[in-house]
């Protein structure tokens, strides 16, 4: 039990009581957990649920991953699941991990562990532990480092984490130096817990943080992007992105963040691009529909990162970003390939980035419906997002011009949803197809059709919808300019 000799001992002590029960009763709804254990306790071997799954038992919110520990090695592991599991995975293996699945419900049994790092890479050295004690005392942080042993629900606290979630706070089993020098990737797992959870970080913690950050660069890039998405697709973002700057975590692998934190904007209103970017993240978050958007927030965060490189001081004293966008673009392609993002999620962020800009001067009248159909065709499944960045970005305090804007975005949208009726904009293609093209200009399949078919797309686009004889016609006549007819 933790020690309860601080001032607020009652109200912990009541704390406990109830948040024991609840554990106790998600428990008892999750027989399989009960069963799991009877089936250790038999072969005289322990098993504790643990870490996370504690975490967020006493959280309200335990998932179908549940993370158990025990003194049984992997062989013993795999014996005793034989027959009970409905499938067993050994990729955890050489770290003393057993995966199994049952009931719906993925559970991962790892053989009590008191690991030593090599101080080089984040690979542990593993050494299995003797104890329970063994295990929790070399995990990442207090609110992890609770486990309740099945099937008697025993629980055990020995680094008062109970307190700890109960403060809200995030505070390491023994010093942050040490916690932080064996795995530098805890780090980042503080920042993603402070954007996850809402939770502060402790203040010894934070320094440590930033007096460690350099050796964030003995995490593979791999490792710190799956930490990043997490923190980005947490439920407050901005409190884990802004404890990534402070502590100059964030400079290790995203400089182009804390670049921003320099740079006025163009309207010269904001306190600096950093600020406006972090507001542009949490006014997307607003406008997102059921689960966390990331590809929408990356792009938040990344839209204004070409600025630095583009500033410039007019004659007048004004700033402008003239193709911030374009550079940005650039910028955001590098700095996810470095972090091995898959192509696709890369390409979508890259594709806002380039395009978060385009909307600027609809309200000034000068588009015209090839205008608004090219705005559709170049979004393409993206448009429903580039509607939710485009309106994110404004964050002027002039709520006459924020009025405006929305306005105008408003009848963007009405227009481009009455073209779409008109039109199909979704599936915009030139009039004649490649067989078609073929055929009236009398010649094979190969590089002349899709020159054809490029010019008939952009005559589609900037004309509309041509019928037949329109199509033949601007065909033709596009041959012979080019000497084919």
């Amino acid at each position: 039990m933790p020690d309860t000799s601080s001032p607020s001992a009652a109200e912990r002590r009541e704390l406990t009581a109830a948040q024991r029960n609840a554990v106790s009763e998600l428990l008892r709804v999750s027989p399989v957990a009960d069963e799991l254990g009877r089936r250790f306790a038999k072969a005289g071997h322990e098993l504790h649920l643990v870490g996370g799954s504690v975490r967020d038992a006493l959280l309200g919110r335990l998932g179908d991953d549940l993370d158990f520990c025990t003194d049984a090695r992997p062989e013993e592991t795999l014996r005793l699941i034989k027959g009970w599991a409905e499938a067993t995975w050994e990729t955890g293996r050489e770290f003393g991990t057993i995966g199994a699945a049952r009931g719906g419900l993925r559970l991962e049994i790892t053989t009590f562990r008191a690991e030593a790092y090599d101080g080089v890479t984040r690979n542990p050295v593993v050494r299995y532990g003797r104890s329970l004690l063994d295990d929790l005392r070399r995990r990442d942080f207090t609110i992890n480092a609770m486990a309740v042993s099945l099937p008697e629900h025993r629980f055990t606290d020995p680094h008062r984490g109970l307190d700890d979630l109960a403060a809200r706070v995030i505070r390491t089993p023994g010093t942050p130096q040490e916690s932080f020098g064996d795995d530098p990737l805890r780090m980042l797992r503080a920042a993603r817990f402070a954007a996850q959870l809402r939770f502060a970080v402790d203040p010894a913690v934070r320094a440590a943080m930033a007096t460690l950050a350099p050796d964030l660069d003995r995490i593979t890039a791999e490792r710190i992007r799956d930490e990043f998405v997490k923190l980005m697709s947490g439920a407050d973002p901005i409190t884990g992105l802004r404890l990534l700057v402070d502590t100059g975590l964030a400079d290790r692998f995203l400089p182009e963040l804390s670049g921003l934190k320099l740079e006025i904007d163009e309207h010269a209103q904001h306190k600096d691009v950093y600020e406006h970017t972090l507001t542009v993240v949490g006014n997307a978050i607003a406008l997102e529909a059921g689960e966390p958007d990331f590809v929408l927030r990356m792009a938040a965060l990344m839209h204004d990162i070409g600025k630095p490189a583009t500033k410039a001081v007019g004659s007048d004293g004004r700033v402008s970003f003239h193709h911030h966008e374009v550079v940005g673009a650039r910028m955001t392609k590098q700095r996810m390939k470095a972090l091995r993002f898959p192509k696709d999620v890369t390409a979508a962020v890259v594709d806002l980035v380039g395009l978060h800009l385009r909307f600027y001067g609809y309200g000034r009248g000068e588009w015209t419906d090839s205008a608004v159909r090219r705005y559709v065709t170049d979004a393409g499944d993206l448009l429903t997002r580039l509607h939710k960045l485009t309106r994110s970005d404004c964050t002027t305090r002039n709520r006459r011009k924020a009025a405006a804007l929305a306005a105008d975005y408003d009848a963007l949208e009405e227009r481009i949803a009455r073209i779409q009726a008109e039109e199909d904009l979704a599936r915009v293609r030139p009039d004649l197809d490649g067989n078609a093209i073929m055929e009236l200009l009398g010649v094979p399949a190969g590089p002349v059709v899709g020159r054809a078919w490029r010019h008939l797309k952009e005559v589609r686009l900037e004309r509309g919808p041509l019928d037949r004889d329109e199509a033949e016609a601007e065909l033709l006549r596009w041959a012979r300019a080019e000497g084919l007819v």
